[in-house]
């Protein structure tokens, strides 16, 4: 199988994102709640034992001089235990930008009718789904 899920950690949401290693291609598929640094691990089983990906790819947010943030240990932290609970391979990937072209894609269907307002609560599996193309589109079939 070449299913790989991508994670965009907040510290409120999680998106998450499907995508495919064969066609170099993902989607936006759920939003997991995160409280008190704690994920819904229940929402997470679900979508890792429906999907069962062999990677997993967590978006690393980067200052835009590409430095680390606070941010960045939240999704190191979420990243350690996704590979503690799940077995699988777990990699970062940098996300700078990502919720800016999750949002202008969101403005760009909603102008075609594709998308309404009450979608807007999808924006971070938006965002995942961008970080999982770049990175199936910089070398994720690389040996």
């Amino acid at each position: 199988m070449s299913c790989v899920l991508g994670f965009d950690v907040g510290s409120k949401l999680i998106g998450v994102a499907v995508g495919n290693r064969v066609t170099a291609s993902a989607r936006a598929l759920a939003t997991v709640a995160m409280r008190n640094e704690i994920p819904d691990w229940f929402a997470l089983d679900s979508l890792c034992g429906e999907w069962l990906p062999d990677t997993l790819i967590v978006g690393l947010p980067l200052t835009l001089e590409g430095r680390e943030q606070p941010a960045s240990r939240r999704s190191r932290r979420f990243a350690k235990h996704l590979q503690k609970r799940y077995n699988v391979q777990v990699m970062l990937a940098d996300e700078r930008h990502s919720s800016r072209e999750a949002a202008q894609r969101f403005a760009d269907a909603r102008s075609a009718g594709l998308k309404r307002r009450r979608d807007a609560l999808q924006i971070d599996a938006e965002a995942a789904a961008v970080i999982l193309e770049r990175w199936l589109h910089e070398g994720a079939n690389a040996p």
